[in-house]
């Protein structure tokens, strides 16, 4: 908001307005700013530095008991100029952000905090047949200041297939049971039951499969090492550690890759969130995390959820 200063003609009604604001008093506030704000913001990419569409969010505190509100455009000037800038986004412009926006507020305000989101594009290789295909991953960055400690959280979402592993065992017991009202107890002939084993009644579907979603976000450390933003990274430890990640093109050969994969890790919500912390926990760079694996089912209507944090108090909301 603007300052509240009458012009030299203002009216006595005006002038006595603003002269009754600039002696109230006002109850200190948390945040104040603004979310939801479309704005592009520049990030390196394999490919190079890319301007993505992006979704930010954006406040300061206001602790002054004078001030009624804050400059909101200032807050959006500053956004604009850093997340655009010609130089991909990495730490040290987040704590520049965060320093200008409390320098915005001198005297007003002692926090201040960022969040933004976008869609990160990655391209994927196929499992097996060398095609490439296009991703892309939700990312969410948020950063804060207060009082000369900034903190800075990385999250994304990686969608993975998921096979429970009670309805892999009851699938094979329903292909044992055919196979020994087909072939009894007796000698068999190996490429008797190959061909039999190709058939539809060889084999039985596991029908409790599903996409799932691994939402994780990671809490950097204070003073980290590197000062690029490890979203690729992330994600490719997440993917590597669940092993049955979507793929985007493919061929015949990359889909039965991708059956073998799941037959080879079946696993419930709670395998999948345990095999994330494990992962995570062998990263140097992750200070603290919270993981959410959602398995949104074909067997039931409602998902199967499974949740597990380090550092962080309550972990991450169901959504």
């Amino acid at each position: 908001m603007t300052d509240f200063l009458p012009p030299s003609d203002a009216p006595d009604a005006l002038a006595d307005e603003v002269a009754r604001i600039h002696s109230a008093r006002f109850a200190p506030l948390d945040q104040v700013g603004m979310r939801g704000i479309e704005m592009p913001v520049r990030v390196l990419l394999a490919e190079g530095p890319a301007l993505l569409p992006a979704r930010v969010a954006v406040g300061v505190n206001l602790c002054d008991p004078t001030a009624r509100g804050i400059h909101m455009s200032r807050l959006y000037r500053l956004c604009d100029a850093h997340l655009s800038a010609p130089e991909a986004l990495d730490l040290r412009r987040l704590k520049r952000l965060l320093d200008a926006l409390l320098e915005s507020h001198e005297g007003l305000s002692s926090a201040a905090r960022l969040t933004v989101g976008f869609s990160l594009p990655l391209r994927r290789e196929a499992l097996l047949s060398g095609l490439s295909g296009w991703r892309q991953y939700p990312v969410r960055i948020e950063a804060g200041l207060r009082e000369g400690r900034w903190h800075c959280a990385l999250g994304v979402d990686v969608l993975y297939s998921s096979t429970c592993p009670g309805s892999a065992a009851m699938a094979r017991q329903v292909v044992a049971q055919r196979f020994g009202e087909r072939f009894g107890r007796g000698a068999v002939d190996a490429a008797e039951v190959a061909r039999w084993l190709e058939s539809p009644e060889g084999g039985s579907a596991t029908p409790h499969a599903q996409r799932s979603r691994a939402r994780i976000e990671v809490r950097l450390p204070p003073e980290p090492e590197e000062t690029g933003l490890p979203m690729a990274r992330l994600i490719d430890a997440a993917e590597r550690a669940l092993a049955t990640p979507v793929q985007a093109a493919v061929k015949r050969v990359d889909e039965q890759e991708f059956a073998r994969l799941n037959g080879a890790h079946p696993m419930y919500c709670e395998d999948a969130a345990r095999r994330l912390a494990a992962a995570l926990d062998a990263l140097p760079w992750i200070a603290d995390y919270a993981i959410e694996a959602a398995h949104l089912e074909s067997l039931h209507p409602h998902d199967a959820v499974a949740r597990v944090t380090k550092g962080v108090p309550g972990g991450l909301e169901f959504r």
